[in-house]
């Protein structure tokens, strides 16, 4: 999962939905065209693990989105256990603070050797990509999201955790001072041909790529096209001219 991965591996499609039918019928149509996907809070919590098992099946990559955030030893203990469903990457919120962190961290180490498997990357999501500064502000935070996400990056990375979820926009900063091996994933990526929806802090994916990005979070551009095959063909053509 380095920084210079295969194209098709630097998007991550996220499967915001609550059918089982339709995330199957969705992996099928884009077949080989993408090879990572996001299992986030609505299908996780309608569907359940099956979500994660039918994409291993097919030899997909999985991140489960789950955004984990609690006291230490409750993070810690749902890591240990989501380790054991075989997933790539897991998210924990950054703001849980480095105990919580460093917990998850732990326990995921525990579970993957106890089942002989591959750690899965930790990621601590930083501020929402749909949040702007006024909504950041109304929530009572003092810091400017620029610097909130960096204070949360340097807590990820000093607690041991793999990487980061953050915008696009804030990963030319996070790679400034997080180096080469740290992985920042950016949701918040919209191609040339789609809309913004309901996001506010966001890029294309050559933009993100150029910026530092190592992988790209990428739901309703594809999910809801036309032709989604052809919208992930499209994405990592834009990818493809970024690096």
């Amino acid at each position: 999962m380095e920084k210079t991965c295969e194209v098709n591996n630097r998007i991550i499609v996220a499967l915001d939905m609550n059918s089982f039918d339709k995330m199957k019928e969705m992996v099928d149509e884009l077949g080989d065209a993408v090879s990572f996907y996001k299992v986030g809070m609505e299908l996780y919590y309608s569907v359940g693990q099956k979500a994660v098992e039918f994409l291993k099946s097919k030899n997909k990559k999985v991140f489960l989105d789950l955004k984990l955030h609690d006291i230490p030893n409750t993070v810690g203990h749902s890591v240990y256990y989501l380790t054991k469903l075989g997933v790539d990457l897991l998210t924990v919120h950054a703001a849980g603070g480095s105990r919580m962190l460093e917990s998850a961290v732990h326990y995921a180490k525990i579970a993957a050797e106890e089942e002989g498997i591959e750690v899965p990357k930790i990621l601590g999501v930083t501020v929402l990509t749909a949040i702007d500064e006024e909504a950041w502000k109304e929530i009572g935070n003092k810091l400017s999201i620029k610097d909130s996400v960096i204070n949360f990056a340097k807590i990820a990375k000093k607690s041991g955790l793999d990487g980061v979820i953050a915008s696009p926009k804030e990963a030319r900063m996070i790679r400034e001072i997080s180096g080469d091996e740290f992985l920042i994933v950016t949701p918040g990526i919209r191609p040339k041909f789609a809309s913004a929806n309901d996001q506010k802090r966001i890029t294309t994916p050559k933009e993100a790529i150029n910026n530092g990005a190592t992988l790209l979070v990428i739901g309703r551009p594809i999910t809801q096209a036309e032709n989604p095959r052809h919208a992930a063909e499209l994405i990592n053509e834009e990818i493809r001219e970024a690096i």
